[in-house]
């Protein structure tokens, strides 16, 4: 088995430098490669063969998890002071705003802490460029969201952030218990009174239910069920993000962090698991209940087991912008791999109550006509 990234041997010097200026190069997501801001030239990330590692989940909870490194030598790491999310830069990158709120960063940088290193991560292929583009597409058919909101839009700039997010694969043999239901039909009479007044017997079909004893046992393989870790943006909106193209994982480089930030994993490997059980759980009641068949199933009981467990830690990347308005903070986030847009935004009280007037008077408009 591959020796854990924890304790992997001591990675090569995270300063890229132009061969021809000396400046520092940028990992520039339309080309996959780093380039050079001034003079324009373009080095390319040595790619491996090598394909990303599972790690075995029971071996590292044995070791406790004990990280020693952190994503690259020059790696700085900064704190939001309003929600308390950490991000991680390397030079030149500058703190800035925080990502995920908006608010300013001022603290002094710090040495990054060590984590456990990303086995994979997938670059940047959206440029900036494509996402406020289409921030702005999206904006703007939205028209129920105030206009300063769209003007601050134009204004504030996006950051590029690769996400931690972590992988489960694993082996399911799950008992169950439960009852199977098969429909049948009966037919019964009933009495309405029609428009006269009068009394008329009926008859109609209605639905039953026979309920049968059933058990049995199902298995499935769960390979790479996705997790994030991540507190800093709801998971809801992170699902609806997807898909990634896990399959165009690369080997982790500190040469993709170049010029973007990254966030360090909030969620521990053990939690994430659970989390990913959850996932599981909701595919494995629905094999019960195939199993189980007829046109009703109820499951009394459910046991399942966990074996062959791996994992993967990945770097996902977003653009991601944070707005305030209102003293409330809005996120708006693109799939820096698909250019799927997701985001909050407040809605205009003043476009709603016009809303609500114009629909109104059509309606009074209508009454009108109707008692012409």
């Amino acid at each position: 088995m591959n020796q854990p990234p924890n304790v992997a041997a001591k990675e090569k010097t995270r300063r890229y430098t132009c061969p021809g200026c000396a400046a520092d190069l940028a990992f520039e997501p339309k080309d996959g490669c780093l380039a050079c801001p001034y003079c324009g030239r373009k080095e390319q990330i040595p790619s491996s063969l090598d394909d990303v590692k599972e790690q075995s989940y029971q071996e590292y909870l044995g070791q406790s998890l004990k990280p020693t490194r952190s994503l690259a030598d020059n790696a700085l790491e900064v704190q939001c002071p309003n929600c308390g999310s950490a991000v991680v830069f390397a030079p030149p990158s500058v703190a800035g705003q925080c990502p995920f709120c908006g608010t300013g960063i001022v603290a002094q940088p710090k040495s990054a802490n060590p984590v456990i290193a990303p086995g994979g991560v997938l670059p940047f292929k959206v440029t900036r460029t494509q996402a406020v583009s289409s921030i702005r597409s999206w904006l703007a058919s939205r028209w129920l969201a105030p206009s300063a909101l769209k003007d601050l839009a134009r204004q504030e700039s996006i950051e590029g952030v690769y996400l931690p997010f972590w992988t489960y694969d694993a082996y399911t043999v799950s008992h169950y218990t439960g009852e199977r239901g098969e429909h049948y039909w009966v037919t019964e009479m009933y009495e309405e009174t029609d428009s006269e007044g009068k009394r008329n017997t009926r008859t109609r079909q209605v639905q039953k239910t026979r309920w049968y004893p059933a058990s049995g046992t199902v298995s499935r393989w769960f390979d790479d069920v996705l997790v994030p870790g991540t507190r800093s943006v709801s998971e809801g909106r992170l699902n609806a993000l997807q898909p990634w193209d896990l399959k165009d994982l690369m080997l982790y480089d500190p040469a993709f962090l170049v010029g973007f930030k990254a966030q360090c994993y909030q969620v521990p490997l053990s939690e994430g698991f659970e989390h990913a059980k959850g996932t599981m759980q909701a595919v494995i009641r629905g094999d019960v209940r195939q199993d189980i068949g007829g046109d009703e199933q109820r499951i009394r009981q459910l046991a399942t087991s966990y074996s062959a467990v791996t994992f993967k830690y990945l770097l996902l990347p977003v653009w991601i912008g944070a707005y305030q308005f209102n003293k409330k903070v809005y996120q708006v986030m693109v799939n820096a791999r698909t250019g799927e847009v997701q985001g909050d935004r407040p809605y205009s009280a003043w476009k709603i109550a016009g809303l609500v007037l114009f629909l109104l008077s059509i309606i009074m408009v209508l009454i009108y006509l109707g008692h012409k």
